[in-house]
């Protein structure tokens, strides 16, 4: 059961500042950005790359159980060589991953997590958590009323990448944290999984954003352009943070499978992805980058 809003605790320390979600999509750079907006002057991200605050909560397209995850990580931690105390408070990451098992009980720790990260410089303050993508209308409505709660401006960015590359991607990162998977074999499995099929679903995703956010505070962009000037350019106005050029070389959390994706599966993606190209092209228009296969 979720909490009474109205009775979350608010945080001065947050108070006036811009909170920037990305919501994904899964395999579009995020990882980058997450490095990208953590170096600008008075940003401030959190330790954890990923804080999955939201999703365990909609949990009918969770791929894990991520509280599960969570405390598998803080035990990670604890088990360490070093002094205990000295290791929690030298490591940045340990303390994220204390903040993010109090989140399991506690709904209060997902802000107060924010605000003893944020100092008196800090004008935006983020969450990059693609799986946030196919919480659905519902979860981005408790999403919306949950930042509420706070004195902020919340602000959603999503980043699309071609559907065909981006779920190839996606099965070859299973793949790769889990190599029984095996996608060469079972790729017509995986293109059945409603879990992994959610994650292909822009339309969904964007359709639930358009209907929960003013369209002053969401940004679409596009993987294949984000690297770009204007596209980051765009990213650090909505970001309210100075712009810097980008290291396009510079890659987070590349897949280190590195299958070609068989015709029989390129072919039967394309048919499941077409009514994605169709939205995409109707949607956005000129901006969907020319590279974009359907």
């Amino acid at each position: 059961m979720f909490p009474e809003l109205d009775t979350l605790r608010r945080y001065p320390e947050l108070d006036g500042r811009t909170f920037l979600i990305c919501v994904g999509a899964m395999k579009c750079a995020t990882s980058w950005l997450h490095a990208y907006l953590g170096a600008r002057d008075g940003v401030v991200v959190s330790p954890l790359k990923e804080l999955h605050f939201f999703n365990p909560k909609f949990p009918a397209n969770e791929l894990s159980d991520m509280n599960v995850l969570a405390l598998k990580r803080l035990q990670f931690h604890l088990e360490q060589e070093g002094e205990p105390v000295g290791n929690l408070e030298r490591r940045p990451a340990y303390q994220a991953s204390v903040d993010r098992v109090q989140m399991i009980y506690d709904d209060n720790a997902y802000f107060a997590h924010f605000a003893r990260l944020c100092d008196p410089d800090t004008r935006t303050f983020c969450d990059i958590t693609p799986a946030y993508s196919v919480i659905g209308p519902t979860g981005f409505d408790y999403l919306r009323r949950f930042c509420a709660s706070q004195d902020i401006r919340t602000k959603i960015l999503f980043v699309m990448r071609d559907p065909l590359d981006r779920l190839w991607s996606q099965l070859r990162y299973m793949e790769q944290t889990s190599p029984d998977a095996d996608i060469l074999k079972n790729w017509s499995r995986a293109l059945a999984a409603p879990r992994i099929v959610a994650r292909a679903d822009y339309e969904g995703t964007v359709s639930d954003i358009d209907a929960t956010f003013p369209a002053e505070d969401v940004l679409y962009l596009f993987y294949e352009t984000l690297f770009s000037e204007g596209s980051l350019r765009r990213l650090c106005t909505f970001a309210e943070c100075d712009y810097a050029p980008g290291d396009k070389a510079q890659r987070e959390n590349a897949t280190s499978v590195t299958h070609a994706m068989p015709e029989d599966a390129r072919a039967a993606a394309m048919t499941l992805l077409a009514g994605q190209y169709a939205f995409c092209r109707k949607r956005f228009g000129a901006a969907v980058p020319a590279s974009w296969q359907g």
